[in-house]
């Protein structure tokens, strides 16, 4: 993405920048022939720029380290924003079908996806107190999923809080009910499940996700009584206080070292809503998606180029598909053109093309052709297709009215 407001013409040293990074940038781990060059030449113009990326999996101060090492360049922190950095915004956020009012941060989230325990850590860098993984629900309950690889997730694992529940456990005692106050201290309840990169286990965290989805209140092992139930709304499936879903992004393919297009974590979103289907004989699956093309995401890119911090993922009043709604005050700095500069028809074009700031910029969108697309008429057409980012910088300043030297 790249962003120019409306003093250009007389002081370029406010013009802004920002763009995609895989299959802009880099491709894996290796820049991009003249990706440097690019980002070289806003630099030395002062011409500020933001990495826009659907990639995560690390802490943003980690990440914007290695990528100012492998593109010689250094990356602001402020001026980065990852598939799951929205995600940071939710830590206050209060549930209402809470009676306690109880932060997000204090309680029991389930974070999916990454290597090891590396996306524990991000949201534990966000403010998240008490974050599950898969890794830790198998390691204790090894049954949890008959064919899961326990040897790969042990290592990572940290011991629960609190057991799963199940009925051979005490006879005795009554199923954990959010009617009981004292079943959160007796039973494992989760609060939120994000899926926060890449999955590396899908048949673990299908069910995993399957299992909180159906439970009664995210208390694991438990079954709502409310499911398939004819008389409430979407057959009363997910209306028994069932843990919020959140997706960091949508993306069905993206570009890696391997010269096809690879799944992304959109391939398996789209597995565990089909499955979810199949299961529960067609009732909707309510989730909330951040993350390219969704406007949350160009809305956090946006506060970050006009100087603004702060907003927060929308998921008030009863689940709905949401894709990352989010309140926001008003951008420091006129913006007049917005170009985004990506890879991903599917994302990056799309996103461009359907998102509507609030203070009424023009976007513009941009389209490589060295990284997911690489040719033929995309399905979300962008203003101007290129063959790499040094192309699309060249273009959008001539546009400006800028002479760019090689």
């Amino acid at each position: 993405m790249v962003t120019f407001n409306h003093n250009l013409a007389t002081n370029p040293t406010e013009a802004n920048k920002s763009f995609s990074v895989d299959g802009v940038l880099l491709r894996s781990s290796s820049p991009l022939p003249r990706a440097t060059q690019a980002l070289t030449h806003l630099q030395r113009n002062s011409i500020p720029f933001v990495l826009l990326t659907n990639g995560g999996g690390k802490t943003e101060a980690e990440r914007v380290g290695e990528l100012g090492k492998l593109l010689s360049v250094p990356i602001p922190l402020e001026n980065f924003v990852q598939s799951h950095t929205p995600f940071a915004s939710l830590v206050d956020k209060v549930d209402p079908r809470d009676p306690k009012q109880t932060p997000l941060k204090d309680k029991s989230i389930l974070v999916i996806g990454g290597e090891g325990e590396k996306c524990r850590k991000v949201a534990e860098s966000y403010g998240y107190k008490h974050v599950i993984t898969p890794s830790d629900l198998i390691t204790a309950k090894p049954d949890l999923w008959p064919y899961a690889f326990t040897s790969i997730h042990k290592p990572h694992a940290r011991p629960l809080p609190l057991p799963i529940y199940a009925p051979n456990n005490d006879p005795s005692s009554p199923p954990p009910s959010l009617l009981d106050p004292t079943s959160s201290a007796r039973y494992l309840h989760i609060s939120a499940a994000f899926v926060y990169h890449d999955p590396r286990d899908w048949a673990l965290d299908t069910q995993i996700l399957l299992d909180l989805l159906l439970s009664h209140a995210g208390f694991l092992g438990t079954i709502s009584p409310r499911n398939n139930n004819p008389d409430l709304p979407n057959r009363g499936y997910q209306q028994d206080s069932q843990p919020r879903l959140y997706y960091s992004n949508s993306d069905l393919q993206w570009a890696t070292s391997y010269h096809l297009p690879r799944l992304g974590q959109g391939g398996f979103k789209q597995a565990f809503h089909n499955v979810w289907f199949s299961i529960t004989g067609g009732a909707k699956l309510y989730s909330n998606v951040v993350g390219k093309p969704h406007k949350r995401t160009f809305e956090v890119a946006e506060q970050r180029l006009g100087g603004r911090r702060g907003g927060s993922v929308s998921d008030e009043g009863s689940p709905t598909e949401n894709e990352g709604r989010g309140k926001i005050g008003s951008v420091k700095g006129s913006v007049k053109r917005v170009y985004m500069i990506g890879d991903n028809p599917e994302s990056d074009i799309r996103g461009s093309n359907m998102y509507q700031p609030p203070q009424g910029a023009e976007w513009c969108s941009i389209l490589v052709r060295s990284g997911v697309h690489s040719g033929g008429k995309p399905r979300y057409e962008p203003n101007v297709v290129v063959d790499d980012v040094w192309d699309g910088v060249r273009w959008a300043l001539e546009r400006e009215g800028k002479r760019v030297v090689e």
